[in-house]
């Protein structure tokens, strides 16, 4: 290991290397299969469909989410309305930003079927100050 005054580019270099040769950074970079936001903590995107998806056992209820088609890469995704009413504030064809639900190695969250995205905010408005009340909808 090198050390001393004029190390910095050779302890770059080999922190680099070896960050490439790590299974969960290949996953976060190359696995598109895996991460449809390909490594970026949040996306955009446009709502196709609003749904109920049904809970694994021993769970009952269905839990409200809406599908949404990225903007980045035009592929689909499931994401959660998170908190009572939230889906009343989300309509067809709005712009909406997703973020991952936080699940353990980016997997779904709790008893969600197939579902690890969340729905942060609706055509540039945070979905929490609209449930609460303290903004409206903007009107396109």
């Amino acid at each position: 290991m090198a050390s001393g005054e004029f190390a910095a580019r050779q302890l770059e270099k080999k922190r680099n290397k070896w960050k490439r040769k790590h299974r969960k950074y290949k996953k976060k970079m190359f696995g598109a299969k895996y991460n449809l936001l390909e490594g970026s903590p949040q996306g955009r995107g446009i709502v196709t469909e609003k749904r109920g998806v049904t809970q694994k056992q021993p769970h009952s209820g269905i839990m409200k989410c809406v599908r949404v088609q990225l903007i980045k890469n035009g592929k689909q995704l499931t994401a959660f309305a998170p908190r009572d009413g939230a889906i009343k504030f989300i309509d067809e064809h709005d712009e909406v930003i997703v973020e991952g639900v936080g699940g353990a190695q980016g997997g779904p969250y709790g008893s969600q079927w197939g579902v690890k995205y969340r729905v942060t905010h609706v055509n540039n408005q945070a979905l929490e100050m609209l449930r609460t009340g303290k903004k409206e909808k903007v009107k396109r």
